[in-house]
């Protein structure tokens, strides 16, 4: 965070202010998530990982205009992530658009144990299947048993990583070639995670870490 961050919005100058002290408390909070400053100050050693770097081209009554766009994910390892997309015509200015981007799309991801084959009560996974989408992309996200890895395509890899996921199994359709797409698809995915009810009783032996 910098140190001459001027909050402008009302999450922002409560985070400032510290009467919201954590990222839970500002995804809860109900307001809108339009500083990346926020999450600077919240999840401090944010970590990012570029998914693809694109160069495009738009044609314009002036002729062709060129620029790159780079996918990021970000996250701090322990079940915060998110992925931006970032446009101009220099690497460091995309770069850094794509980066802030993810910050203001970070979610929070409910880890657990919820494979069959395990049982160890550890949010090493997820704790039940659930299903993303976006585009023609359509994701579908299983619990693992320890040890097993993220069995998942090298573009979204990062993903799991970032968001603390240790071990997962993944499936997808439809035209994963498209990064932006097949990520939006497992962020959408990891999401539902946490609309499910989960009985008090099933916490525990899902291992769910919140």
């Amino acid at each position: 965070m910098k140190d001459d961050w001027v909050p402008r919005t009302k999450l922002g100058k409560l985070v400032a202010n510290g009467d919201i002290t954590t990222m839970e408390e500002a995804l809860d909070s109900g307001l809108a998530l339009l500083e990346p400053e926020i999450v600077d100050r919240l999840l401090p050693g944010l970590q990012s990982v570029i998914l693809e770097t694109a160069a495009t081209v738009r044609v314009t009554d002036s002729g062709k205009r060129r620029s790159l766009r780079i996918v990021v994910a970000v996250g701090n390892g322990n079940g915060y992530v998110g992925v931006g997309v970032g446009k101009a015509k220099g690497f460091r200015d995309a770069l850094q658009k794509a980066i802030n981007n993810a910050k203001l799309n970070i979610i929070r991801v409910r880890r657990g144990c919820g494979s069959w084959e395990c049982g160890c009560g550890t949010p090493h996974s997820i704790p039940f299947t659930v299903h993303g989408k976006a585009g023609s992309v359509r994701v579908t996200l299983m619990p693992a048993p320890k040890g097993l890895g993220i069995v998942a395509p090298d573009s979204i890899k990062p993903i799991f990583q970032l968001a603390g996921i240790k071990d997962i199994w993944t499936k997808a359709r439809g035209n994963t070639r498209r990064t932006i797409n097949f990520a939006q698809a497992v962020i959408d995915a990891l999401e539902q995670l946490s609309s499910v009810k989960i009985r008090e009783q099933d916490l525990k032996r899902l291992g769910v870490d919140w």
